[in-house]
Order: structure tokens, then C-alpha cells, then sequence
């Protein structure tokens, strides 16, 4: 490791060099306060300036001894000795385990704590800078993608399959498509896109005329009097109907201004009227929705897409070079500038993606909370000791400083009233 990277390193982590120079500074300045305190002493006489020097060095001796005395107490037993209440991280760390856990879930695993600050959150906007714009750093990548992998295939399939359904359903109840099935209807038609829907009509008839040929003919055999059958004639009717709809259809997908496309593209734009402003129509349209929602096919319908959706997210995710290049990488893009910039679409995702955080707090928050106490539980006294220690020893050394520094100051004021009185 260059030299660069070892002061990175030492600068973000207590535990290197940092911590030890400041135990250190802290241990020297208290022999320097007891080599100044046997010096003074060596030189004082009443009077003299040396006096003060002593008293200084002498309480410094004692802050700083006081101080070191009550920063070892925290982790380890001052000198060895099975003083009564030192060693207090160690022979409590179940108790911090514990305490640690209730704060985290009082204070952050709670639905409501959730739900109130994930309010302000926009989630949409922040998924959808970083769908337009990718991190480009591989490390970064690399290390997202395995978390979401971990993550996606650690949850409860389940549990997190059932709370996905359930918000997806509930948002589909809640929202009544007649309104945005009519509006897209009149967009297509607006900008020409219903004449393929057209099209797609016309030679699905025709093929279906085609392929059910022998049965029509056999209906108009039926249907015919006997004098026509016995004649021979509805041989003759059945030719002729049926080469006079394949004629009709012919000119309605070769004529774009067919009388009878013009009749199709009129019922299109009464059903877009209708979808929209028809009271009937709406209702009609909400029951049949609620009545596909409850179909036992649409359920299995949701738990195919959710498979798929998450088998999708899992390969995405261990392969994040491959998802966001080609076509699904730049239909991602297209994503990332719609969800930053449409706020119709920003509402919904805020509201899913609140709901099933809400919901997977609500499902796994206990599970966590307990990860967390057995794990602190699980680690032996050295390792809860040295890690806390790492994390705060720095700052611990500087009690000891400043305790010698107040300490020799205090102890010069007393000498000084001492004197003057």
C-alpha cells in the first residue's frame, strides 16, 4: 500500500496511528507533569517561582492520573486489578447489546418512524438519476450490485413477493382506469396510432374467415330451404358471401378512407368519449376491473410477474455492465429522465416504495433488532472491547490531555490564593 493510501486510510480509522499518537501524547505529557513535579520540587524555596510550578505539575498528575484511571475503567481493569466497577464495557457489553437493539428499533424500525421520515423522501427522483446515469466507477458498481443481490436473495421470497402483490393490487383498486384507458385512447387517435389497432382487426378477421371457412359454409347449408339445398344454390350463396366479405376486407386494409374504417375509427372515439364521461361506462369499467382482480388467473398472473421481476432484478444485479447497455439499457435511461421529470408518475413510486418499506419494517425490524443483539452477544469481551475502543480512543486520549492540562491549572489557582492569602 503507497504511502497516499495509508494516510487515507489512518485518517478515517482510529485504530491506526492516530490513536496510538495520541496514547502517546497523552502518556508523555503525564511523565513530563511528574518529571516537572520532581524538578520543582528539587529547586523550590518559599517564595520563589518554583512553588507555583510544583503545585501546577502536581495537580497535573493528579488530573491526568484520574483521567487515564477513569478512561481504563471503560474497557479494561486499570493495571490488572479486579477493581470493583472498572471493566464496565466487557462485563456489560449483553446489556449494550440489548439497549442497542431497543434503540434501533424504538428509533428507527418502528412503521410510524419509517413512514415519517421516508414522507419527504423522493425516491422517485434519486431512482431515476441514477437509472439516466449509472455510476461508472467499477468498485462502486460492483460492490452495489452484490449488495442487492445479497439483499434480494436474503429477504423472504414470500413475505416480500406477498407485500409487493398486495401493494401493486391495492394500488390497481385504488385507481380507476376508465379515466386514463379513455385519455389514452384519445391520444392514439389524435396522433393516428389507432389505425394499426385497425389494421391488426381487419387481417384478424380475414385469417379467421379463412381458417373457419368450411364451418360458415356448413351454417348457410343449414340455414338454406330445402329447394335452395336441392337445387344446389346455397353452394352458390355460400360462395358468394364469403368471397364478398374477403372482397370487403380487402378494401378496407388497401382503402384508408374505407366508409367502414371510418365507422370503426367513429366507435373508437365515442368508447374514448364514453371511457371518460360516461357515468355507466366508468362503473361498468371499475367492476369488470375488480372482478379481473379477484380472478384466481390474474393472481397467478401477479405471482408469474413478480418471479419474473425479481429473477430480472437478480440478473440485472449480478451483471450490472450487461443491464445498462444495449436497448433495456437505454429503455432504462428513458426511465430514469421520465421518473425525474413527470410528476404523475413521481407520486405512485413514492407511495409504493413508502408502503413497502413501511411493510418490510413492519415484517423484518424484529428480525433485525435480534440480529443485532445476538451478534453483539456473540463477541467475545476483547473484540467488543478493541472495536468500541478503535472507534472512540482517540478522543479518549484527549480527556487525558485536557484532564492534566485543566488539572495543573486548577491546582496553580489554589496555590495562587494560598499565597496572596
Amino acid at each position: 500500500m503507497n504511502f497516499v493510501a495509508r494516510t487515507r486510510q489512518d485518517r478515517f480509522n482510529p485504530a491506526q496511528r492516530g490513536m496510538r499518537g495520541m496514547h502517546a501524547v497523552a502518556t508523555g505529557l503525564l511523565v513530563a507533569m511528574a518529571g516537572l513535579y520532581a524538578l520543582a520540587s528539587s529547586f523550590e524555596r518559599p517564595g520563589n517561582i518554583w512553588g507555583f510550578v510544583r503545585a501546577f505539575a502536581e495537580a497535573a498528575m493528579v488530573g491526568g492520573l484520574a483521567d487515564w484511571f477513569a478512561v481504563t475503567a471503560l474497557f479494561r481493569h486499570p493495571l490488572g486489578l479486579p477493581i470493583p466497577h472498572t471493566a464496565i464495557i466487557p462485563r456489560n457489553k449483553d446489556r449494550i447489546g440489548d439497549n442497542l437493539a431497543s434503540f434501533l428499533r424504538d428509533n428507527f424500525l418502528t412503521s410510524s418512524v419509517v413512514a415519517r421520515r421516508m414522507s419527504g423522501l423522493d425516491v422517485a427522483s434519486a431512482l431515476g438519476r441514477i437509472l439516466a446515469a449509472p455510476p461508472r466507477d467499477g468498485r462502486l458498481r460492483s460492490g452495489g450490485s452484490k449488495l442487492a443481490v445479497t439483499i434480494l436473495e436474503a429477504l423472504d421470497d414470500e413475505q416480500l413477493g406477498t407485500l409487493a402483490k398486495s401493494a401493486a393490487a391495492g394500488r390497481l383498486r385504488a385507481l380507476e382506469i376508465s379515466p386514463v384507458m379513455g385519455q389514452m385512447l384519445t391520444t392514439m387517435i389524435a396522433e393516428g396510432r389507432h389505425r394499426p389497432i385497425i389494421d391488426a382487426a381487419i387481417l384478424w378477421a380475414g385469417r379467421t374467415l379463412e381458417a373457419n371457412e368450411p364451418i360458415l359454409r356448413r351454417m348457410i347449408h343449414d340455414r338454406a330451404g330445402a329447394i335452395l339445398r336441392w337445387t344446389g344454390l346455397d353452394e352458390t350463396l355460400s360462395n358468394a358471401i364469403l368471397d364478398g366479405l374477403s372482397k370487403m376486407l380487402g378494401e378496407m386494409i388497401e382503402t384508408p378512407d374505407h366508409p367502414l374504417r371510418a365507422k370503426a375509427e367513429e366507435g373508437l372515439a365515442k368508447l374514448a368519449h364514453d371511457l371518460q364521461h360516461d357515468p355507466e361506462m366508468r362503473a361498468r369499467v371499475e367492476r369488470l376491473k375488480l372482478e379481473a382482480l379477484a380472478n384466481p388467473a390474474i393472481t397467478g398472473w401477479l405471482d408469474r410477474m413478480w418471479q419474473s421481476l425479481r429473477e430480472a432484478l437478480i440478473r440485472a444485479a449480478r451483471d450490472p455492465a450487461r443491464a445498462v447497455s444495449g436497448g433495456f439499457g437505454e429503455a432504462l435511461r428513458q426511465l430514469g429522465d421520465t421518473l425525474q421529470k413527470e410528476p404523475r408518475l413521481k407520486l405512485p413510486v413514492n407511495r409504493f416504495t413508502r408502503r413497502v418499506t413501511v411493510g418490510a419494517v413492519a415484517a423484518y425490524g424484529d428480525d433485525i433488532v435480534k440480529l443485532v443483539s445476538e451478534t453483539i452477544r456473540g463477541w467475545n469481551a476483547q473484540t467488543i472491547t478493541g472495536r468500541l475502543e478503535a472507534a472512540v480512543g482517540r478522543d479518549l486520549q484527549y480527556i487525558r490531555i485536557n484532564g492534566t492540562m485543566v488539572g495543573g491549572l486548577v491546582g496553580l489557582a489554589i496555590h495562587m490564593i494560598e499565597v496572596l492569602l
